[in-house]
C-alpha cells in the first residue's frame, strides 16, 4: 500500500489478505480525506484494483451536524417557504392558504428566539397550552396543531429537522355541535327581504335564492363564472375545496331570480368594471363578490326579516341540506349536491330534524 496527495494505493495481494483490514484502513483514511472519498489508482504493477468509497447521504450529513442554528429571520423564510410549497405544490384553495398563513404567524409569535429544528414534543406542547391561554375555542386549537404538523412534514421534506414532533401533539376531543337550521316560513321571509327600493335587490334576491337552492358555500357563490349557469337545462357548475367541482340543480324561483338580475342589473354593474368580469355576482363596482360582502348582505336581510343574529351564508347550506332529508331525499344524493368527501359529515344532519325521526318512529315502532 503506497499513499499521496490523499490517495491510497493497494494491490491485489493486500486486498486479499481480508475485506475487513480493508474495511478499517479505508475508514482511517477517510476520516483524513477533506472529501469523504478514498480512490485507488493504478500501479505500475501486473494487478492493481481501483476502489471507491461513496460520499455520505444527505441524512447521514443532517445526523453528523445534528440541529441546524436558527435565528428568526430563518424561521420567517422556513414559513414564507411553506405558503409557496401549499400554493405551488399542494395547489390549495386561496381561502386554505390563508388559514395556514394566520395559523403559522401565531406559532411565530410564541416561537421568538427559539430554533425550530432544535424544538422538542415537550416545547410544542406547551405551545398548544400557549393558545389555550388565548381562549381559543377547541376547533381552532385543533387546526393550529394540525397545520403545525404539515409544517413540520415539509421541513422533513426539505431536510431541516429528521424527526416530526408535531405528530405526537394530541388535542381536546371536540363535541359534535348541531348545526343551525332555519324553519322553511323563515327562509321564506329571507329571501323575500329584499324590497324594491333597495339599489341592488335584483342581485341579492338571486345570491340568497342560489345560496338555499344549491347548499353552496359563501365561497363556492362567490366564485361562480356566468359561463357556468346554465339556466336551460336547471344546473349550475361550482367548484368546492380542493378544486373539486360538482353539479347541483336549480330551481324553477333560483332560475327565475338568476335571469332577471342578469337583465335588468348585472349589465350596468359590467359597464363600471375595467375589465370584462366572468364572475356571476358583481359588487357595485363591477367587482367579483367577495366572502365578507356576502355575510354582510345576509345579515342584514336576516336582521330585516327578524331573524337571529346568529344567521349567517353557512345557516342556509345547512338549512338545504335538512329540509331535503326531510323531504325524502336520500343521504348519499345530499352528500354528493354539498359536495362532502365523507358521508359522516352528511350524517349529522339527521340528527337535526325530529319531525323525520318522529315520522320514522310513528311508522315502524309498535307503541307509537
Amino acid at each position: 500500500m503506497n499513499g499521496s496527495g490523499g490517495r491510497l494505493y493497494f494491490d491485489s495481494a493486500q486486498i486479499d489478505r481480508g475485506i475487513g483490514t480493508l474495511g478499517l484502513k479505508l475508514q482511517f483514511a477517510a476520516a483524513d480525506d477533506e472529501e469523504g472519498i478514498v480512490s485507488c489508482l493504478p500501479l505500475p504493477a501486473p494487478r492493481r484494483m481501483l476502489l471507491t468509497m461513496a460520499r455520505p447521504t444527505k441524512l447521514q450529513q443532517l445526523k453528523s451536524r445534528g440541529p441546524a442554528k436558527n435565528s428568526d429571520g430563518r424561521s420567517q423564510s422556513y414559513c414564507a417557504d411553506f405558503i409557496v410549497y401549499l400554493r405551488n405544490e399542494c395547489h390549495l384553495a386561496e381561502n386554505s392558504i390563508k388559514a395556514y398563513s394566520r395559523d403559522l404567524k401565531r406559532f411565530l409569535d410564541w416561537l421568538e428566539d427559539r430554533s425550530i429544528p432544535r424544538l422538542k414534543i415537550a416545547e410544542l406542547s406547551q405551545y398548544v397550552s400557549w393558545l389555550c391561554q388565548r381562549s381559543l375555542a377547541p376547533a381552532s386549537v385543533a387546526r393550529h396543531v394540525v397545520a403545525l404538523r404539515t409544517f413540520y412534514k415539509y421541513l422533513q421534506l426539505e431536510g431541516v429537522v429528521l424527526d416530526n414532533p408535531a405528530e405526537l401533539l394530541t388535542t381536546q376531543k371536540m363535541w359534535q355541535r348541531m348545526p343551525g337550521v332555519l324553519s322553511p316560513a323563515q327562509v321564506d321571509g329571507l329571501l323575500a327581504a329584499p324590497r324594491r327600493s333597495d339599489s341592488y335587490w335584483q342581485r341579492d334576491r338571486a345570491l340568497l335564492e342560489v345560496l338555499y337552492a344549491t347548499g353552496c358555500r359563501a365561497s363556492e357563490v362567490c366564485g361562480l363564472r356566468l359561463q357556468n349557469v346554465n339556466l336551460k337545462q336547471k344546473h349550475l357548475k361550482c367548484e368546492g375545496k380542493g378544486g373539486k367541482q360538482r353539479m347541483v340543480p336549480l330551481g324553477l324561483r333560483s332560475i327565475e331570480s338568476i335571469q332577471l338580475y342578469i337583465d335588468q342589473l348585472r349589465v350596468r354593474l359590467v359597464a363600471l368594471a375595467a375589465a370584462t368580469p366572468e364572475h356571476l355576482f358583481l359588487s357595485r363596482s363591477g367587482q367579483a363578490l367577495d366572502r365578507v360582502q356576502v355575510w354582510r348582505l345576509v345579515k342584514r336581510y336576516a336582521q330585516r326579516a327578524g331573524i337571529s343574529d346568529d344567521i349567517s351564508p353557512h345557516s342556509l347550506r345547512h338549512s338545504f341540506a335538512t329540509h331535503l332529508l326531510a323531504g325524502g331525499a336520500g343521504l348519499r344524493q345530499v352528500q354528493e349536491m354539498l359536495g362532502h368527501a365523507n358521508i359522516q359529515t352528511t350524517q349529522i344532519y339527521t340528527h337535526v330534524d325530529h319531525s323525520r325521526l318522529q315520522k320514522v318512529h310513528r311508522e315502524f315502532h309498535p307503541r307509537a
